[in-house]
């Protein structure tokens, strides 16, 4: 018995073991790389029992205030990055797009020619064909005209002092003015104002030129300084001198300057150079010009 154990002792591997299983080399990768469980700070509140303190309370408006706020600041932060015409450009490109072909040379110059050979048929027209005046008054508006003009056209609307599109004057009428306007006439549009309309213009529109200055006609002051040794001292005044073209009429209007008038939401004015009586847009409207003056004021 004593010899067996002894070579029990001296031999173990003489004994069969049994069996030792292992994972696949796969699932023993995925049970090293597997992380432990994270615990945020509410899952240990859950499991320690603890009770979470309310969130602060804040008001809706406070929250609409913060949001607006927000949007304006990344409104703002993109018109600054873009400029002013909404797209970036790069000086490269900014340089490529100022540089005209010959073709757009040679479309504008003939345009111009076109308009000067134009304005001379008009000029020819006889003189049965200009309509008979009505009222000593007239309203001109000009509608059109920026790059396809002759510059003698130009100088003509300049002489009539409508510098800009969709601004106004009232003019003294008479057969020179009729002649001007039939040189112009797909540029402008003009008619006879009532009182209504006269005064309506020159109390929201009209302004006195004061050292090249517009200055609004809010101070009777201001009227009374210059046209005093003309008898005129007040805006009622003007509106007088000008709807009944007083003896005074072209120092009133030269004092006021040009009226500024706004585009139309309706599409009343389309663009085309056709006269109004051809379903145009320019030319003489007589009374009709009312209308327009209504809701351009």
């Amino acid at each position: 018995m004593f010899t067996m154990c002894f070579f029990i002792l001296l031999c173990p591997f003489s004994i069969p073991l049994p069996p030792v299983y292992t994972l696949p080399i796969c699932c023993r990768r995925r049970c090293s790389s597997a992380a432990p469980p994270i615990l945020t700070p509410f899952s240990e509140k859950m499991m320690t029992g603890e009770e979470g303190q309310p969130l602060p309370y804040v008001s809706e408006i406070v929250l609409k205030k913060r949001k607006i706020r927000d949007e304006l600041a990344v409104t703002r932060r993109t018109q600054l990055e873009l400029g002013k015409n909404g797209a970036k450009k790069s000086k490269k490109q900014s340089d490529v797009s100022d540089i005209k072909r010959p073709e757009q040379f040679i479309k504008e110059f003939r345009d111009k020619e076109l308009d000067l050979i134009r304005m001379k048929q008009r000029a020819k027209r006889p003189k049965s064909m200009i309509p008979k005046l009505r009222s000593k008054l007239l309203f001109i508006i000009r509608i059109q005209g920026k790059n396809d003009m002759h510059p003698k056209t130009r100088n003509i609307l300049y002489r009539l002092r409508l510098r800009k599109v969709f601004s106004g004057v009232f003019v003294k009428a008479t057969e020179g003015v009729m002649e001007m306007l039939q040189k112009v006439e797909p540029y402008v549009t003009y008619g006879y104002p009532n009182l209504k309309n006269v005064k309506e213009l020159i109390y929201k529109k009209g302004y006195a030129r004061i050292d090249k200055k517009a200055v609004p006609l809010t101070d009777n002051n201001i009227i009374e300084q210059t046209l005093e040794k003309y008898g005129i001292i007040c805006i009622e005044d003007i509106v007088h001198e000008i709807s009944n073209v007083g003896p005074h009429f072209k120092e009133v209007v030269h004092f006021m300057g040009p009226l500024m008038l706004s585009k139309t939401e309706d599409e009343l004015i389309k663009g085309k150079k056709q006269p109004y009586k051809e379903g145009g847009d320019t030319g003489n409207r007589e009374d009709e010009i009312n209308d327009l003056i209504s809701k351009m004021n």
